[in-house]
């Protein structure tokens, strides 16, 4: 945010020196803060161009989407269910400075149907905390996980997928997807012993489960045969999130599941997550978005400095409550108060 503002500082600067900008962005509030004029692009062709001043944020969506949105998260009949994972203790060594941890004695539960989100400032540790989950953090890794009671060792991504998780990264490009391969190859990517146990893939099966996908997450793409790098960023996480949905995950973790996103697209991957948890799949999302987690989750946990600092019910949490927690200030003001983890866990609330 202190970025942010600086860089809208320089652009208030340029625009009084007479400097054009074109400013692209999904992000709507930065349109409505910073632009003069908006021209919304859609398909590849151009929807319409409107001075800043005759648009509410409602109207633009409709302009982005093509339909109207009137609810940008989606309402869904929380049904939550037994517990899924428990971690307890959790520590995660900091892979370049020995002696210092990134994620430090981390214990909370989640249970099936339940939308657990994570909330925390940049360096935080939430990343950290859930690639360590799925046995990919490259650094030591102690504490005890328990999936539907059983211990299971966070060993490696391999392990991870046996024992029911899947990962959704923050950086799909880098460690989501196979760009040079077709859409199709990449759906299947983690699914291929389930489609067949053998040492070659029946096409007609494969065939089967991408179709299948690509009607249930609304993937678009001109056939399953083009490179998933061709398509758009909404598109692109789709393909992503049906790679794990064709191993029937037990727990999905969703780091920053809308970044880059645009508005429609979020939509969609709302309601894909909401179905799946009314299906009874534990979801795990980690968001640097305010409103995303405060709009998805039933509850929210807050990090700080690789620690849980804030525990909240959706009616509980609020902006103010989860930022004087992601910045440390609710433990420095009052200890014992509502906010502070450390009333929460030492009553095994869960």
């Amino acid at each position: 945010e202190t970025e942010t503002a600086c860089l809208f500082q320089v652009v208030r600067e340029l625009k009084k020196q007479n400097v054009t900008m074109i400013y692209i962005s999904h992000k709507l509030e930065e349109i409505f803060e910073i632009c003069d004029r908006v021209t919304v692009l859609r398909d590849g062709e151009t929807v319409g161009t409107q001075d800043i001043r005759d648009l509410d944020r409602d109207k633009l969506v409709s302009l982005m989407v093509g339909r109207d949105l009137t609810n940008l998260y989606p309402e869904r009949a929380a049904r939550i269910g037994d517990e899924a994972l428990r971690v307890s203790n959790l520590n995660v060594a900091h892979p370049f400075l020995p002696g210092e941890r990134v994620v430090r004695d981390v214990s909370f539960s989640a249970r099936r149907g339940e939308v657990l989100g994570i909330s925390g400032l940049m360096g935080s540790g939430r990343s950290e905390l859930v690639t360590a989950l799925f046995g990919a953090f490259p650094a030591d890794v102690r504490g005890e996980v328990f999936i539907e009671g059983r211990r299971v060792q966070l060993k490696s991504p391999r392990k991870a997928i046996r024992d029911g998780l899947a990962l959704v990264t923050e950086d799909r490009k880098q460690y989501g997807l196979v760009l040079d391969m077709s859409v199709g190859e990449n759906v299947t990517l983690a699914c291929l012993d389930t489609i067949s146990p053998m040492q070659w893939i029946p096409a007609k099966r494969e065939l089967e489960c991408i179709d299948k996908y690509f009607k249930e997450l609304n993937i678009k793409a001109a056939t399953h045969r083009v490179a998933v790098k061709t398509l758009s960023g909404g598109n692109q996480q789709k393909v992503v999130i049906a790679k794990w949905l064709a191993n029937a995950p037990r727990i999905l973790i969703l780091d920053e599941p809308t970044r880059g996103v645009d508005v429609g697209a979020r939509f969609e991957i709302y309601q894909i997550v909401n179905r799946l948890a009314e299906a009874g799949v534990c979801i795990i999302m980690v968001s640097s978005e305010m409103q995303e987690v405060l709009g998805m989750s039933d509850r929210i946990l807050v990090m700080h400095e690789g620690q849980l600092t804030g525990e909240f019910t959706r009616a509980e949490a609020t902006q103010e409550k989860i930022m004087a927690c992601a910045t440390g200030a609710a433990a420095q003001a009052a200890h014992g108060h509502d906010s502070c983890i450390n009333n929460r866990f030492q009553g095994g609330n869960t």
